[in-house]
């Protein structure tokens, strides 16, 4: 039974794919960052309006409020070798007590527990457990080393092949609290002068956090999709952020699909949510009953992964493949420093 439901949703995985031209992945962000294109899809009747990002003012409405991701990046990939010579990478994920952090390591099999490493030339670590998926626990010999100096590099997907000169570029202008291994990158095409420009037009701006985690970087697994989870990701909803999110008198609008799926991992009713901290492993797929958001601010995402999935939830999968096959006939950039979309 199990088997046959695993067989069920690879083929429900295979029914999101769609056909992305290697030349319409953005390698590089868009200055300033309210120029990129913003596709509008109305969900009541599928029709696409196609305008520059800093149009978005002319949707939102007074009594509105935006809801934002305010986590920052924080993840590093670092390069090194054991004490072998044997060339090693760690993307240092989060420090779990101090001096030992959770890593996603390659290659694996040469970072067994006892495995000794020194990263970036003058980081010494110890492998202290293996963990499931390529991860481990690195205890590393000088705690306070590694929050120094920022050694490595912020970790890009592995569609971005063009280094990064400006690190500050895959940040939200309102990042605050670090914790993701990835970008909430949905945030990623507003300015300071926009956001004021929004609150000005009498829209409520909350932060939320949900922290991205390494699910981020891999294709969804159909065992996953069987049993209707995903890979755990902390969020926090503060009592202020919550009130002011169930008093909204017009709509409620998630900037991303983080931000939705906290929003969602926290409702307590129509329009409501709990203000709480926690993690989550909610699993956002069509025929899901939004409880909380109205409408999504989002980038368009890889064929077949989870973020597309949610986003089918929220749209519809007909209309959403079909804006998106629009898009790419028009030009538009996708993925994570590609254009954005705004689902009225």
């Amino acid at each position: 039974m199990v088997e046959q439901t695993i067989e069920q949703a690879a083929r429900l995985l295979e029914e999101y794919h769609y056909d992305l031209p290697e030349e319409r992945i953005a390698q590089q962000p868009v200055e300033p960052r309210d120029s990129s294109r913003l596709l509008v899809l109305h969900r009541d009747s599928g029709r696409c309006e196609h305008r520059i990002f800093r149009d978005i003012v002319e949707y939102l409405q007074p009594g509105d409020t935006l809801v934002l991701n305010n986590s920052r990046v924080s993840a590093r990939r670092l390069r090194g070798v054991k004490t072998t010579g044997a060339q090693v990478e760690a993307l240092l994920l989060r420090e779990v007590e101090d001096g030992v952090w959770e890593a996603l390591v390659r290659p694996g099999r040469r970072l067994l527990t006892g495995a000794q490493v020194i990263l970036e030339g003058i980081l010494k670590a110890e492998v202290i457990a293996c963990l499931p998926q390529g991860m481990r626990l690195l205890r590393f010999e000088d705690p306070d080393a590694v929050h120094r100096q920022p050694l490595g590099e912020i970790p890009l997907p592995p569609y971005i092949r063009r280094k990064l000169e400006n690190e500050e570029r895959y940040q939200t202008v309102y990042a605050a609290v670090n914790g993701s291994a990835a970008a909430p990158t949905a945030g990623l095409h507003f300015t300071p002068e926009l956001l004021q420009r929004i609150r000005e037009m009498g829209v409520r701006i909350v932060t939320i956090t949900l922290h991205v985690g390494i699910a981020t970087f891999r294709h969804p697994e159909p065992e996953m999709l069987a049993q209707g989870r995903l890979h755990p990701e902390w969020y926090t909803i503060s009592e202020e952020s919550a009130e002011a999110i169930n008093s909204t008198t017009g709509r409620i609008i998630a900037v991303g699909t983080t931000s939705v799926r906290a929003l969602e991992s926290a409702a307590v009713g129509r329009r409501q949510v709990k203000a709480q901290s926690g993690s989550t492993e909610l699993f956002i797929l069509p025929g899901f009953q939004f409880q909380v958001v109205e409408a999504l601010v989002t980038n368009f995402h890889q064929p077949g992964s989870t973020p597309l999935l949610l986003t089918c939830a929220f749209a519809g999968k007909e209309r959403v493949l079909s804006a998106y096959r629009e898009a790419i006939a028009l030009g538009y950039r996708f993925l994570s420093f590609g254009d954005a979309m705004l689902i009225l």
